[in-house]
């Protein structure tokens, strides 16, 4: 139910705006990425506030990803509404727009927000989640590789 009542919130923003006659509160998330082995390829960046989409982000139209040269240190989000998010990030050395994977178990790097511990699979929304609640935040992923 805590996913569907935040659905529905964002859905209300833009009502809210013309009903208060004033504009919804938007906040700038910088996200920086720390122990990227090398500066090959892309990091390709997930930013969520659906549960049902995270980590992949693939049929969340709300979503904003981004994908930027793997030297890049530090990704900006700007005008986005407050409330809960969780990011995703790949390393994605050789540029072929997907995290490889070796039965299953990721070949390229990977990250999240808030750091969670990693046992099978990627964690669940819930661990990865942050609230984006002032004008400003930041968040630092540590990227992790198994290969």
């Amino acid at each position: 139910m805590p996913a569907l009542r935040s659905a529905r919130w964002l859905l209300l923003l833009p009502l809210a705006a013309v009903l208060t006659g004033g504009a919804v509160p938007v906040a700038r998330l910088d996200v920086s990425v720390a122990k990227i082995r090398s500066d090959k390829g892309l990091l390709r960046v997930c930013l969520t506030a659906d549960p049902d989409n995270f980590p992949g982000c693939v049929d969340d139209v709300r979503a904003v990803t981004r994908s930027v040269p793997a030297g890049t240190r530090t990704v900006s989000f700007a005008g986005l509404p407050r409330g809960g998010y969780a990011v995703a990030v790949i390393h994605d050395e050789n540029s072929n727009n997907r995290l490889d994977t070796f039965a299953g178990i990721p070949r390229e790097g990977f990250g999240f927000s808030r750091n969670p511990a990693i046992r099978f699979g990627p964690p669940r929304f819930a661990a990865a989640r942050f609230m984006l609640d002032s004008d400003a935040e930041a968040q630092q992923v540590q990227m992790r590789y198994i290969f």
